[in-house]
């Protein structure tokens, strides 16, 4: 059974055109993506080689070999490029441009020379395998965690795509099927063809899987950051604090817990305006996390109110990052508006024990009782509250 080559190419335009449109959407609407715009440039681009190849049977096949062609390498060079700058990764120009070129030279020359269908077939395989075979390898290396359904579908179908390559070639050469030439497809090259548009489109949809992923993961991370100072908000405090109180309980190891409330700070909202309280806001979340160690959890949860999970630190050791924030606050001024603006902090530490148990409400508790213990004794201080003392004292 033979196939019009014309058919096949007008399969092949309609799904890239579909493609195509579905990628310019996605451009438009998350122009953030930038790997959208290599993926969209590759879906017309393979929609263009199509275009031209559709133009064969009316002319001198050399240019359609040869644009066309081209222009089919050049969609897999982009969607390798899609790939990389998904993961932040250069765009390997010269590469993909060697490709094309080499590419299009030889199959232009073969033509010229007048070879066979079947050596331009296994040329123009190879040629796009190559960037496949690339971007496959960067797929596999991908460097963020953890299982990416969407990256699994895409390797999957370029792995599929650079066999069905293989296996046409070696059909052709071998004979089976039938004849082929530039205007119709015998049997086993139109259902490899077939094939490769089918696989191509899964290879696709694997993309749009990962950019989904992607814009969930940031929209999750937006759910969980502080807008103004880019530190962890209430919501991620509780589920850091929940899964302390759920560590400590298990391996019975004590954590610390800070509540700060940054003293005066309605004067400077009503005397200085809303700007100069939020730069305050700003200045000690600097401050403090320049004086936090590595693996402890700043958030916002108030309006001028913090915490900070300390994980694995006693009772003296939480004193002491609470003492270093208290002075390193006293010593720090608000420049506003050539201004320069008082900032102090009280503290009010509790640390987990047994009697705590799962109960993060609880430890938020005493830590707020502490505080307001620093508060009523004059601010600009820290204070411990006292079950944390007497636990303390027991166990010595």
């Amino acid at each position: 059974m033979q196939l019009h080559a014309q058919t096949l190419q007008i399969v092949i335009l309609a799904n890239f055109v579909a493609l195509a449109v579905v990628w310019t959407y996605v451009v438009r609407s998350y122009p953030t993506l930038n790997a959208a715009g290599c993926w969209t440039a590759s879906a017309w681009a393979a929609a263009g080689g199509a275009l031209v190849s559709l133009l064969r049977p009316v002319m001198d096949p050399l240019l359609p070999i040869t644009v066309g062609n081209s222009l089919m390498i050049l969609a897999c060079c982009l969607s390798w490029a899609g790939i990389r700058q998904f993961y932040n990764q250069p765009i390997p120009v010269r590469t993909s441009a060697v490709v094309v070129v080499a590419t299009g030279a030889l199959l232009g020359a073969l033509a010229l020379l007048g070879k066979d269908v079947n050596l331009r077939l296994a040329v123009f395989s190879v040629a796009e395998c190559i960037p496949l075979g690339l971007a496959l390898r960067d797929l596999r290396a991908r460097p963020e965690p953890g299982r990416s359904p969407g990256a699994e579908l895409a390797s999957t179908m370029i792995i599929c795509v650079m066999l069905i390559h293989a296996l046409r070639s070696v059909c052709g050469f071998l004979g089976l099927g039938g004849p082929i030439s530039v205007v119709t497809f015998n049997g086993v090259q139109a259902a490899a063809f077939l094939l490769l548009i089918f696989t191509s489109m899964m290879a696709n949809f694997g993309f749009i899987l990962m950019a989904i992923d992607r814009l969930r993961a940031e929209v999750a991370g937006l759910a969980l950051v502080d807008d103004l100072t880019g530190i962890a908000n209430r919501r991620h405090f509780l589920i850091r604090l929940t899964e302390a109180c759920s560590r400590a309980s298990r391996l019975e190891e004590p954590f610390g817990l800070l509540v700060i409330d940054l003293d005066g700070f309605k004067a400077i909202n009503d005397s200085y305006g809303h700007s100069a309280g939020d730069e305050c806001l700003r200045t000690f979340t600097r401050v403090a996390q320049a004086h936090l160690r590595i693996g402890d959890l700043l958030a916002r949860t108030g309006g001028d109110e913090f915490c900070v999970i300390l994980p694995s630190t006693t009772l003296s050791e939480s004193a002491l990052v609470a003492r270093n924030l208290v002075k390193a606050c006293r010593g720090t001024a608000l420049h506003w508006h050539g201004l320069q603006l008082s900032m102090t902090a009280s503290i009010g530490i509790a640390v987990w024990s047994d009697d705590i148990g799962h109960d993060s409400q609880k430890l938020i508790a005493e830590a707020d009782h502490a505080l307001y213990v620093a508060k009523k004794q004059g601010r600009d201080r820290l204070a411990v509250h006292q079950h944390t003392v007497r636990l303390l004292r027991k166990s010595a």
